[in-house]
């Protein structure tokens, strides 16, 4: 068949098309207006049904490589596609047997998990890719080239035979489509003078354009470049604690360096150019005591050009050769095996093995930070590795007090399990990482276990935490990484000297307030290295606690969760808020929407599990227009399990956010884990009361009463929660209908009944009686008690640093004068936030009209006033909110802002969540004009705003008018 010709006008310019069916070259430039350009098109390009989706893309003359990242991205698809392609053709038996050898050598030197997608990924990585490296980092003496990468880097080499075993032409394809972009590369190498500017190129190279071209690979394994000064802090502490703690150098012979997460190998590269080895010793130490593991292809090529351009520029006479300091492997993974390879991997396992024998003295670097997959759609799920969750099982989290031990298990914990057990009997870590673990509640068992196993440890806390917010966000500074971790970050040491005279020692020190990310950055350069920092020490409590230590009187109080302890307990049940792990779907303000939503989910998953079962080679269909996909339907769907059909009877109303109600489809199928939840609202009309507090390790607490971050750690409801409706919400109820099976739907009324099982456990009573002796107190008087002192501005105070790493403790006051007075407190707070849809809107604001005639009441995006001169949060003028196009409302008082619940002031829960919102991946719409509809009220998102001016400035008065905290002498 002849070649179909499309003409193509385009802002003047005319593009002739030679096109082959059915292969077409999607991505084309013009590159100057009124040219007309024949592209001829001889490759098998397999997506023939996307070329109605783009044929011209039309850009300027210089782009920069971020925004070429997408279409990199694309093209690396198509790659992936095809080479899937040539793998299923019966007639390629060559090449799914070169495939199944080369997956065998690729598991032993990365990952035993690896499977298929994830070399295919690979593959085609390299295809785009290869041209990149090769216009980096080609040596040239003049017009002769003396060394190219991709014909002698090892995995290049390896990756480059394989593609060329299933389809040589593909890659010539890639080349030609991306032909302009890798034009752009070399012209930018042509500015290189000297290893700056080769270190800014390559921080451009992974900053803007592999986070935006692998996005998944980016997320997956937490890649980010790090500051140079961070990494020249680093290798600089190293050397100094060295000599301080073993008397040698970094530049001795036997002294062998591991970065074993190595990015783009800046830290071996600057390591090198700090003069901390001489350059009379360098090349033997480059040879044979410099090592550098990397897992992502395109990260391995860039450090191994990168450590080898470095050392030439040192040691010119040196003869250019492939390095051996890089070695691509997963180092988390266990790989053994040193006897399978027959391609070019052989090589880099040889070295992989020789490493493995090495007492490994220093190890330095950035481990991966990723926590694991937010999104089953997204298919790209954290590795799992036996042996080393193994180790942390019987370590970190076997020494832990938490409940929750999830957190134990992310990459950047793993790292430092695992350079624990592999610097041996002595050595010196240096590590930037997440600085989460050094005061959450989860890593107290790690904590321990550090004190145990090195004899210092020497910690520089950057701050940076962006997962706070108003003044302590401002106070946390700049962020260290810029966008790419909202983490706080700390540099840390760790020294295993088995001579040292004390063990467990611990050296602090964190970076002032409000310090911008530049300053922190400048702060590290000027003091060098840590052995040169002032430090301070601390001394761990009984519970290993470093920072923010408990008070321990804390612990006589009776606590108020009775699961998993011996200890007597106020509830003999409580429970998590909903986790539903795709809100967009089964969340919204219109209970219609919502049921249909549900169906479309039910009919859509049901179809996937009939297509299962009738083909063994299903793959998921991962649209997440369709449905948002999970574990247990990842998991169901091959076990041919159908979904009931759905129920108007799930459909319950519920608050997801501190004074937003939603209705929520809640059943067990359809939400990822609904905990405890049924026992304490069995139907969708049962009534019950919870007291929601902030669950542990999210805690907003107030130890500063002048902080504008004042915060209150519960919240009552009647109704079921979201698991983040108040941080990660822990619910104890006054009631557990669902333990009672013949319960009828709706028995319960508010205040309770003796039909119903009590939450209370049977010592709670009794316990706070035998403090009032002949004193009446029922079990509502100890429900409202304790809600009263939860919001005690003391109690907060005073052990703020224990409800930080666990759950409230509930202390017996001095007087039962006092206890009355804590309990009624309690009651009337209760009575404004279960109501707060029926209390009183404020009165004493304006409400100005800005178009004549009824007014309408729709709301799309409530917004403050803006201050004229000022920027960001600075900016909001909170006595004013912009309601709508017709509505504004003036003299709100400031006094609204001090009730603060889940981080944020009540009224700015209602301004950011009372609107009109689209859920991206789905693009299903949630209008909460939709709810006001429903209960039969146009105005209710304004009258809901002024509703929680009432309900703010009432409890705040409440709060303030408590009594002091004096605890009982039974308690002290």
């Amino acid at each position: 068949m002849g070649a179909l010709i499309f003409i193509v006008t385009l802002f003047g310019s005319v593009l002739i098309i030679a096109y082959h069916p059915p292969f077409v070259q999607r991505f084309l430039k013009p590159t100057s207006p009124q040219v007309q350009e024949v592209f001829d098109f001889n490759h098998d390009e397999i997506l023939e049904q996307e070329i109605r989706a783009r044929i011209v893309k039309r850009v300027g003359n210089r782009r920069e490589w971020g925004d070429w990242a997408e279409d990199v991205g694309k093209i690396c698809q198509l790659q992936i596609d095809h080479i899937k392609e040539v793998l299923k053709d019966p007639a390629n038996i060559k090449s799914r047997e070169a495939f199944q050898s080369f997956k065998k050598e690729l598991k032993a030197t990365l990952n035993g998990n690896l499977t298929d997608e994830d070399i295919i990924e690979m593959l085609g990585q390299h295809v785009v890719t290869q041209p990149i490296l090769d216009a980096l980092f080609t040596i040239k003496k003049g017009n002769e080239v003396i060394y190219e990468f991709s014909k002698q880097n090892p995995i290049a080499k390896a990756m480059t035979a394989m593609m060329n075993s299933l389809d040589k032409e593909s890659m010539k394809f890639a080349t030609k489509s991306l032909e302009d972009f890798y034009q752009s590369v070399r012209n930018r190498t042509r500015t290189i003078k000297n290893s700056a500017d080769r270190q800014l190129l390559i921080k451009e190279l992974f900053e803007k354009f592999f986070k935006a071209a692998f996005p998944k690979q980016q997320e997956k394994l937490g890649i980010v470049y790090t500051p140079i000064e961070i990494v020249d802090f680093i290798n600089q502490s190293v050397a100094d604690l060295l000599e301080k703690e073993f008397n040698c150098s970094i530049a001795d012979n036997g002294i062998h360096v591991l970065d074993p997460f190595s990015g783009t190998g800046t830290f071996i590269a600057r390591l090198m150019q700090s003069g901390l080895i001489p350059i009379d010793r360098l090349p033997n130490k480059f040879e044979h005591e410099l090592h550098a593991n990397e897992i992502v292809p395109l990260a391995y090529y860039v450090a191994s050009m990168n450590i080898e351009g470095v050392f030439h520029e040192l040691c010119p006479n040196e003869v250019y050769q492939p390095n051996k300091v890089m070695i691509w492997t997963d180092t988390f993974a266990n790989n053994r095996q040193s006897d399978i390879f027959q391609t070019a991997l052989g090589e880099n396992n040889a070295r992989l093995a020789e490493l493995n024998r090495q007492d490994i003295r220093v190890i330095v670097g950035n481990p991966p930070y990723s926590v694991g997959q937010d999104n089953a759609n997204d298919d790209n799920q954290n590795e799992h590795y036996e042996e080393l969750d193994e180790r942390i099982a019987a370590t970190y989290a076997a020494r832990t007090e938490a409940t929750l031990k999830n957190s134990l298990y992310d990459s950047y914990i793993r790292a430092y399990r695992w350079a624990s057990d592999r610097i041996g009997e002595k050595g010196v870590i240096g590590f930037v990482t997440n600085a989460g673990w050094i005061d959450s509640n989860s890593a107290d068992g790690m904590r321990k276990c550090l004190t145990e196993e090195f004899s210092a440890i020497y910690i520089y806390h950057l701050k940076g935490n962006q997962r706070t917010s108003g003044e302590r966000s401002r106070q946390e500074g700049g962020k260290v990484f810029g966008e790419g971790s909202r983490a706080p970050v700390a540099i840390v040491f760790l020294v295993k000297n088995p001579n040292a005279c004390e063990h467990g020692k611990i050296y602090f020190r964190t970076v002032g307030d409000y310090l911008t990310r530049e300053e922190k950055l400048a702060e590290l350069k000027h003091n060098v290295s840590i052995v040169h920092t002032k430090l301070s020490e601390i001394v761990p409590d009984a519970h290993g606690d470093w920072l923010n230590q408990r008070d321990d009187s804390y612990a006589r109080f009776m606590r108020v969760d009775g699961k998993k302890t011996s200890e007597k307990a106020i509830f003999k049940n409580y429970s998590r808020g909903v986790a539903t792990s795709r809100d967009a779907w089964v969340y919204g303000s219109d209970k219609r929407e919502v049921l249909s939503h549900v169906k479309d989910s039910i009919s859509f998953y049901n179809s996937q599990v009939r297509k299962a079962l009738s083909n063994p080679n299903f793959k998921i269909d991962l649209d997440p227009k369709k449905m948002k996909w999970d574990r247990l339907q990842r998991s169901t769907v091959f076990q041919g399990k159908y979904s009931e059909a759905p129920s108007v009877s799930k459909v319950y109303r519920s608050q997801y956010r501190p004074f937003f109600s939603q209705y929520l489809y809640f059943d067990r199928f359809w939400n990822n884990c609904v905990y405890q939840m049924p026992a304490i609202f069995p139907s969708n009309t049962a009534k019950n009361l919870v007291i929601c507090s902030s669950g542990v390790d999210n805690l907003i607490i107030c130890i500063n009463q002048n902080s504008k971050d004042a915060g209150q750690i519960a919240v009552m409801t009647d109704r079921i929660v979201d698991l983040h409706f108040n941080g990660d919400t822990q619910c104890f109820p006054r009631w557990l209908p669902g333990e009672k099976a013949n319960l009828e739907e709706g028995v319960l009324d508010f205040g309770g009944s003796e039909e119903v099982p009590s939450g209370f456990s049977s010592e709670a009573l009794p316990h706070f009686q035998a403090a009032y002796p002949d004193k009446p107190i029922t079990e509502d008087d100890l429900f409202y008690y304790i809600y009263g002192i939860l919001y005690s501005e003391g109690y907060r105070t005073r052990y703020a640093n224990n409800l930080m790493k666990e759950l409230p403790r509930i202390p017996r006051v001095a007087t039962y004068e006092q206890f009355l007075a804590f309990s009624k407190a309690g009651r009337d707070l209760a009575k404004l936030h279960v109501h707060f849809e029926e209390v009183t809107p404020y009165a004493g604001v304006t409400l100005e009209y800005a178009k004549s005639g009824k007014p309408s009441y729709r709301v799309k995006q409530m917004k403050w006033g803006k201050i004229a001169g000022k920027t960001g949060n600075a900016a909001k003028d909170k006595t004013t909110l912009i309601y709508n196009d017709w509505i504004t409302v003036k003299n709100i008082p400031l006094e609204a802002q001090e009730y603060i619940v889940n981080k944020k002031s009540a009224l700015d829960w209602v301004v950011e969540r009372a609107c009109v919102s689209i859920d991206k991946a789905s693009g299903i719409v949630n209008d909460f004009n939709d709810y006001a509809t429903g209960i039969g009220n146009e105005r209710y998102p304004l009258d809901l705003f002024l509703r929680i001016i009432t309900v703010s400035l009432e409890t705040m008065k409440i709060v303030k008018a408590l009594p002091e905290l004096e605890i009982h002498p039974l308690d002290k």
